[in-house]
This record gives structure tokens, C-alpha cells and sequence, in this order.
């Protein structure tokens, strides 16, 4: 028989803000968000537990989180610091496996099959890993524990902050019930949202559909959520996984015009190209463009392209821009590469 996989999610707590807490004393007991600022049209990237009571979150404007709290310290990004942190997290992870997969500076998975520490324990290991990451690091972390991907991720955020939480095999036909559809991976609120128009709220009401149900009414979609909605995921945990796409985007200090637009678009691509330099083995399959209009609502724009070049982007921005009459506030562009080893060669529509 397989044995059974048993997965760590590690996710630091508000990660960027912890370490300038760490750094800062005089920070720790006051709501502090980490972000640019409100006058450059900034947006929050964390912020700590006291500031999430007033509803502060990340990706929230600058500007609007300040006037939820008006006590609320903002300092500035130091990816530096932050790296470093990541990184000696990253070295307390490789005593207890080589499996691990990064999804961002302060989380990752890590499977733990079949490995000696702890007699075999994951739920033991899981423990020592973060009392070292508080220990050395000075920063806390909670984690998941389960059988797959899907769960321990889910597990990490069921006792947040410095908590941990177990799902083992014999649990998940009596937990997943229970869970909303919006915590499953790839929901996100829009397609939550949709979900909720069909009655569908939690994976109950998924597992009361067939199989055919789902693919019927939702065509790929229904084959992942009814997966999902009972446990399974086969995602192995991948430590030298492909970057997906690369992308440059900026938020303007002023709302911009069509015309603008595309003067600014041309600084995009000059960035984009320099930045593209270091994944030249990349074989790119699409380009698209991002716009985040003055009411805050944002299109994508995108089309199968090999190589793209400004008039490339001109062409997209053209169409974004015909979605919505409001100036722009956000421009970002970028390509995504083919996942398949092996494609054949494809030429840009324009």
C-alpha cells in the first residue's frame, strides 16, 4: 500500500509587520499596517492583528485604512529584512525535509513522508518548527497538517494567530461538510459569489451534486469543486516548480487619460523587457494588461501571443479602456508562460 502523505502548510502571522515589530518594540502594541503611502496613492501589503480590529486588511488603499483608524502607523516596505527572515525560515524547513515548495516569502509546504524526526509525527514536527521559527527568528507562524495540499492549507488558518490544527484522513468525510465554498483552493469571492446564485455555499450543498451535475453546469470547474468538496487533492508538493507568468504594474500618484495611458504603458514595457531578461529560457504563451479604473473596478485584457511588443499592449490597452469611461488609477502588464514542455509554435493575433 501508498503510505500516506502526511503535508506542513507553514503561514507566518502578518509576516511583514511581525518582523517590524521585532525589530521596532515601540511597535508592538499599536495597530500597524506595512504599505506605501496614502499621498502616492499607497495600498497595504499586512498589517498586524491590533489593526485588522478596525477591518484593515491587505490590499485595502492606504487611504481608506487610515480612515478606519485614524491612530494607525504606516511604515514603508523592507523586502531586505523581510528576505532574510524568509530565508532562515527556509533553512529551519531543510532540517526536517528537502520537499519544500515556497509560495511567497513567508509561507510553504512541506512533505514530510516518511521522514525520522519526532518519530514520524508531522503534528510533532509541525511544533518544533515553529517554536524555532519564534525562537530564532523572533516572529511567530501557524500551521496546517493533513494528507494533502488542500487541507493543510485550510488547517493553517483554523487557529491563526501562533496556533496549529490537524485534519487527519479519518476526519475529512466529517469535516468537509461543513466548509464554505470560498475556502477551497481557486474559489475566490466572484466565483464564490456565482456559486451562491446555483445555492451552493459549502461543500455540502457541492456533494449533493453528481459529477456530471457539476461539469454540466460549470465545465472544468465542476470536476475541481467536486474533488474538492470531499478532500481529495493529488497536487504533489513541488520544490522546483515553473514560474506561471511575469508582470509590472503602477499605481498613479493622479487618475490618468487614454492618452496617458499609453505614454505610461511605454515605461511599463521598457521595465517589463529589462525584468524579462533574467527568464529567457521562459517560453511565453500569453500577454495580457491590467486596469483598475477610479471606482476601483479592474479588467484584464489578454490575448495568445509568443512574443509581445508594445504595439502588442497598445492593441490590448485599446480594449481594456473600452470597458469603462472612468480614468485609470492602475496599469500593469505582463505575459504568462506556457506550462507545456512542448507546444507548437504560435503566433501573435496582432
Amino acid at each position: 500500500m501508498t503510505p500516506q502523505r502526511k503535508i506542513i502548510h507553514i503561514d507566518c502571522d502578518c509576516f511583514y509587520a511581525a518582523v517590524e515589530m521585532r525589530d521596532r518594540p515601540e511597535l508592538r502594541e499599536v495597530p500597524l499596517a506595512v504599505g506605501g503611502s496614502a499621498e502616492r496613492r499607497g495600498v497595504i501589503a499586512t498589517c498586524n492583528y491590533l489593526a485588522r480590529q478596525f477591518g484593515i486588511h491587505s490590499a485595502m488603499s492606504t487611504y481608506r485604512a487610515q480612515q478606519r483608524c485614524r491612530q494607525l502607523v504606516v511604515v514603508p516596505p523592507d523586502f531586505a529584512r523581510y528576505k532574510a527572515a524568509s530565508q532562515a525560515m527556509r533553512a529551519i524547513f531543510a532540517d526536517y525535509t528537502d520537499q519544500i515548495e515556497p509560495l511567497s516569502l513567508d509561507e510553504a509546504y512541506l512533505d514530510v513522508s516518511g521522514q525520522p524526526h519526532c518519530a514520524g509525527s508531522a503534528s510533532r514536527m509541525a511544533e518544533q518548527i515553529r517554536a524555532r521559527i519564534e525562537r530564532e527568528i523572533g516572529i511567530t507562524a501557524s500551521a496546517g497538517i493533513a494528507p494533502n495540499k488542500l487541507l493543510a492549507k485550510i488547517a493553517s488558518d483554523w487557529r491563526k494567530p501562533n496556533g496549529q490544527f490537524v485534519i487527519r484522513p479519518q476526519d475529512i468525510a466529517e469535516f468537509m461538510p461543513q466548509l464554505p465554498t470560498r475556502k477551497l483552493w481557486g474559489i475566490g469571492k466572484v466565483t464564490a459569489d456565482k456559486l451562491a446564485l446555483r445555492g451552493i455555499h459549502s461543500c455540502a450543498d457541492i456533494q449533493a451534486w453528481s459529477l456530471e451535475q457539476l461539469i454540466g453546469e460549470f465545465g472544468r470547474l465542476g470536476h475541481l469543486l467536486h474533488e474538492q468538496a470531499q478532500g481529495i487533492d493529488h497536487r504533489p508538493v513541488a520544490p522546483h516548480e515553473s514560474r506561471k507568468s511575469l508582470s509590472v504594474e503602477n499605481t498613479f500618484a493622479h487618475d490618468l487619460s487614454s492618452t496617458a495611458c499609453q505614454q505610461a504603458l511605454a515605461e511599463l514595457f521598457s521595465d517589463w523587457q529589462i525584468r524579462m531578461q533574467r527568464l529567457a529560457d521562459e517560453r511565453i504563451h500569453k500577454a495580457f494588461i491590467k486596469i483598475k479604473f477610479a471606482d476601483f473596478t479592474q479588467t484584464t485584457v489578454e490575448c495568445i501571443c509568443n512574443s509581445p511588443q508594445l504595439n502588442t499592449y497598445i492593441r490590448l490597452l485599446e480594449q481594456g479602456l473600452k470597458r469603462s469611461p472612468q480614468a485609470v488609477r492602475l496599469l500593469g502588464l505582463g505575459v504568462r508562460f506556457d506550462e507545456r514542455s512542448k507546444v507548437p509554435e504560435q503566433l501573435c493575433l496582432w
